[in-house]
């Protein structure tokens, strides 16, 4: 298996693992020695990135998160997601960056993006 091909099954599985409900497990298996976040609103480090999955499901538990790509390149994994925080929302659309070392997540950037009800073409967001 390639470094690329590895690397993508890491990030899918700590990905899937945290917001299914179980961001302590995601970051013992998968986070790094440190964890740099550049989102604006969130903080660097495990317990910030445990505490925002912890916050997010309590306020919305029925929450889903539908991978739709991913891409590896180098160190680095990009998802292209559909995050729906309540049944019957339109959600929003999340490209992901995640950069590994050693196996390990220790860096993510996110674009998110609301999905609007209505568009200017039929080719929707996903």
């Amino acid at each position: 298996m390639s470094i690329q091909e590895r690397n993508k099954k890491i990030v899918l599985d700590y990905y899937r693992t945290a917001f299914g409900g179980d961001p302590e497990r995601a970051v013992a298996e998968h986070f790094g020695p440190h964890y740099i976040q550049h989102n604006p609103q969130a903080q660097d480090g495990p317990e910030a990135f445990i505490g925002f999955v912890r916050h997010l499901r309590a306020q919305y538990p029925e929450l889903s998160l539908d991978i739709k790509r991913v891409i590896a390149e180098g160190d680095l994994v990009v998802t292209h997601s559909h995050l729906v925080l309540a049944p019957g929302a339109p959600g929003q659309a999340l490209a992901d960056f995640f950069r590994l070392a050693e196996g390990k997540v220790v860096e993510h950037w996110d674009v998110i993006q609301d999905v609007p009800v209505t568009s200017a073409n039929p080719n929707g967001m996903f």
